[in-house]
């Protein structure tokens, strides 16, 4: 976990740190019961000397979205690179995943900061900082995580939740203990603020918002002083690696920088306001000259979204350390001013070391230049001029940054908001060759050629989701920010008389203009249009099949929480050899038989044409409204395409054509592989399956009204296959979403093609193993049949001999020819569970060796029989 420290020349001293593992016994979630195997977390953090009744820091993971993040319950985000337990799911999480399940790590840590001048002290708070020794935010004893969801399908559902997935926790500055705190590289010991951080993380799988997770802080002032001249700042030490490259050659080669602004999609030469510090690898990690499922493509950085006014200073600052020699140690810097005179940090030209060179940093108004442009002379903007090594770091190092705010004031007992965004974008990378030409005195060459566009994207949806566009939540009156964009314009020259002065004056008259909102009404809205949640799922395998049931009840009924309506449009059904999302391939689909109708508008800018306007119509309404009666059947929408529309006969002007929306594979079974399991089920009475009546639910409590199944055939029994059946809508035409989704990966499961228990037959198990006889010289890796979900580990860790139609419960002994106990696998597995009549083994033996060649016995005994059989090693 803190190998990264112990691989660099760079990072030479022994943090007083202790993080080790622990499984609780029981855990506050949302303040009820829970499944104590699910509740525990395997990474605590305490001091050596501290007592039992010291805080603990726990951890806690999002993964609802493509982006995996560690959050602690003490102001940090990311867990210094190490793994820890995901208290809902059980998954390992490192740090910051990006894009989810690519082993691609993005952060090292995260942390607060908090300054601010009290009396005649200056102070700062932090979570953590570069030398690591540093905690000066804690949880009160036995405070730990509380959870919320929108999903009324979670555990955690709450109408008060505003994601997926809410994460609560708490934490305070007030523990003065050096034990706890430790002491700053100025031997200082921590004075606190006294200050109270409730801390809300939000993340969403929607695909317009699973790229980034919302920070919503409310800072409160729980001493009696009042702070004055206040600054946060959020401090990312951003390393970028694979988790087979962990090491100085994976994160000691990264960019930082900050992005003011990016063209808005509207055009017109408006930008958006991005404001977002990255962090990124330098060439993307290609292998051979090409990219492959280990290259660090993405970006990842920090927006904020929301401060306590709108008229603070921004700064942003980066630096690197050097822990042996601190004239090494740097980040730019201003030469200073007399009003902002330079300060010196002890020798050191980036790192802050103490209290009032932390301040200095998070209140100094400055926007650093980009790592990549370290060797290119700043002068002329009152930087002192760059390092003799500078062209070193232009080809990137391992860096952080601040990104810090402020002032403001809290008076005893005032709680201030803080919002911010920690966003990714993928595929910043475009050309694996480009960085071979960096030219470190010319970089933006280079930099030019990066594509920011989705991380932009990311961040414009970010703020969007914290406070939506053109909607006034308050009632106020007010909407938020507006461009206008107007078109069609006409020159005009008008002949007038100016002081006595006969003037042509020429000018533009804009005959049509738009109106777009781009920012919100300043009040958090944290709301943003979503799928239909997925149907409950259930994976039933056969022989060479595979047969997957699943209950829609939720996805047709929920509402969109952003629109109110009942969106509902289909299922699709995905099959994949791991539960990576690019993995996944659709096998069949289901969708209503309906159609959008584009009207066509002769006022639409910036040209006359067709527009959407309305969710989509059933063929019933279309025949209604278009038909020569009701029930006129020979009206088929489907005949009136853009080239030749619909014209209504009363009314010329009125002009349609339309389009199907998606497949309209609507008729089960016959057009789409997924069929009904009760097609003569009439639609329940009642919407609750704890009330309806008995002919109404299947056996195990469920609306037989919307049972569905698909089976998938013929598919080979000696992998492991992943499979999913999402929900999806017809989009918001209103506000410009197309069709949403629910996640291909979340609540996804996995399956072999193998017997079911029902099909065993009294007792008569034919069991066997595969591959069999096991060769060394085989690459069953890069064939895909092994290591494909653990991908961060060596190849003679993911070895695995399958045991296929066993027992649900039963033991598996490899023994030697000479009798000697080799391995011993106790399988235990309810027999409904997709996984039951499989098992393997890593080809490590019970004194954790790797096996040699040779040929070995394999028993499996269960209550009521026994097997033998053989398996060939050859090494």
């Amino acid at each position: 976990m803190i190998s990264k420290l112990f691989n660099s020349r760079d990072r030479q001293f022994i943090i007083i740190l202790t993080v080790f593992s622990i499984l609780l016994s029981s855990f506050d979630l949302s303040a009820r019961e829970v499944n104590p195997k699910l509740a525990g977390v395997d990474v605590k953090q305490r001091n050596m000397l501290s007592t039992s009744n010291d805080p603990i820091v726990y951890y806690a993971a999002h993964t609802k979205g493509n982006m995996q993040l560690a959050v602690g319950n003490n102001g940090q985000f990311g867990t210094f690179g190490g793994t820890i337990i995901d208290p809902i799911t059980g998954d390992q999480i490192q740090s910051c995943i990006y894009p989810k399940n690519s082993d691609i790590v993005f952060l090292w840590v995260g942390a607060l900061w908090i300054g601010a001048v009290v009396g005649r002290d200056t102070l700062v708070s932090c979570a953590t900082e570069d030398f690591y020794s540093m905690r000066e935010f804690w949880p009160q004893p036995g405070d730990s995580f509380k959870f919320e969801s929108i999903d009324e399908n979670s555990q955690f559902y709450s109408d008060y939740a505003l994601s997926e997935e809410d994460i609560f926790c708490t934490y305070t500055d007030t523990f003065t203990n050096s034990n706890l705190t430790g002491t700053d590289q100025d031997n200082s010991l921590h004075k606190p603020l006294n200050i109270k951080v409730t801390q809300r993380t939000m993340a969403w799988s929607y695909e317009y918002a699973d790229d980034f997770v919302l920070f919503d802080y409310k800072i409160e002032n729980i001493g009696n002083d009042v702070l004055h001249d206040v600054y946060m700042g959020i401090f990312v030490d951003g390393d970028v690696w694979h988790k087979t490259n962990n090491g100085p050659q994976g994160w000691n080669d990264d960019i930082v920088g900050f992005i003011h602004d990016f063209d808005a999609p509207e055009g017109h030469g408006f930008k958006d306001t991005v404001n977002i510090a990255y962090t990124a690898d330098n060439n993307g990690d290609p292998t051979g000259g090409a990219w492959d499922e280990k290259s660090c493509r993405s970006v990842v950085g920090t927006r904020v979204v929301r401060t306590p006014s709108d008229s603070l200073k921004y700064s942003y600052n980066w630096w690197r350390i050097d822990y042996a020699d601190v004239t090494q140690d740097f980040g730019p810097r201003k030469a200073g001013t007399t009003d902002d005179p330079f300060r010196d940090f002890g020798g050191r030209m980036g790192t802050p070391v103490g209290d009032k060179n932390k301040y200095y940093v998070l209140r100094h108004d400055e926007f650093d230049y980009d790592l990549l442009a370290t060797a290119v002379d700043h002068t002329s903007d009152g930087y002192l001029p760059p390092p003799e090594n500078a062209h070193l770091y232009a080809y990137g190092y391992d860096t952080r940054y601040m990104l810090s705010f402020g002032p403001f004031i809290i008076h005893p007992g005032q709680k201030l908001p803080i919002s911010f965004a920690w966003v990714g974008g993928e595929e910043l990378h475009k050309d694996p060759a480009a960085f071979d030409s960096h030219e470190p005195s010319n970089p933006y060459i280079f930099k030019n050629q990066l594509d920011f566009s989705s991380l932009a994207t990311n961040s414009r949806w970010a703020s969007w989701v914290f406070d939506n566009p053109g909607v006034d939540t308050d009632d106020d009156g007010y909407y938020g920010k507006f461009r206008v964009i107007c078109f069609d314009s006409t020159f005009i020259s008008l002949d007038t008389n100016i002081n006595g002065v006969d003037t042509t004056i020429f000018y533009y008259e804009y005959d049509r203009c738009d109106t777009s909102y781009y920012e919100g009404d300043g009040v958090p809205d944290f709301k943003g249009a979503s799928p239909p949640p997925a149907p409950k799922l259930w994976v039933l395998p056969e022989k060479g099949n595979i047969r997957i049931r699943f209950n829609g009840l939720r996805s047709e009924t929920a509402k969109d929480q952003f629109s109110g309506a009942q969106d509902f449009e289909g299922y699709r059904v995905y099959l994949g050899r791991d539960n990576l999302k690019s993995s996944y391939s659709l096998i069949s689909s289901y969708d209503r038989e309906n159609f959008n109708k584009y009207v066509y508008n002769s006022n639409k800018l910036p040209e006359a044409g067709y527009e959407l306007l309305e969710p989509p119509f059933l063929i019933d309404e279309l025949i209604c409204l278009y038909g020569d009666t009701s029930g006129d059947n020979s009206f088929n929408p489907a005949l009136y395409s853009r080239s030749n529309p619909y014209v209504m006969a009363d009314f010329p002007d009125s002009i349609f054509y339309f389009e199907a929306q998606d497949y309209n594979a609507s008729i089960l079974g016959v057009d789409t592989d997924i069929r009904k399991i009760y097609p003569n089920q009439p639609y329940p009475s009642i919407l609750n399956p704890d009330s309806a009546m008995a002919d109404e639910v299947t056996e195990d409590g469920y609306l037989k009204y919307f049972e569905y199944e698909i089976v998938i055939e013929d598919i080979l029994s000696t992998v492991e296959w992943w499979l999913n059946v999402t929900a999806f809508d017809y989009g918001s035409p209103e506000v410009g979403l197309a069709s949403l989704e629910s996640s291909v990966v979340n609540g996804a499961k996995s399956s072999f093609a193998l017997y079911s228990l029902d099909q065993f037959d009294n007792n008569i198990y034919e069991i066997y193993t595969y591959p069999n006889p096991y060769r060394g010289d085989v690459e069953y890796r890069n064939a895909g049949f092994e290591g494909r979900d653990r991908r961060g580990m060596p190849d003679n860790r993911v070895r695995a001999i399958h045991f296929v139609n066993i027992p649900p419960k039963c033991t598996i002994k490899i023994i030697s020819l000479d009798g000697d106990l080799i391995k011993q696998i106790d399988h235990n597995l309810d027999p409904s569970d997709p996984h039951a009549a499989h098992d393997e083994w890593d080809l490590v033996t019970r004194n954790t060796q790797e096996i040699v060649s040779g040929l070995y016995y394999y028993v499996v005994e269960w209550e009521t029989g026994s097997f033998i059989g053989k398996i060939v090693i050859i090494m």
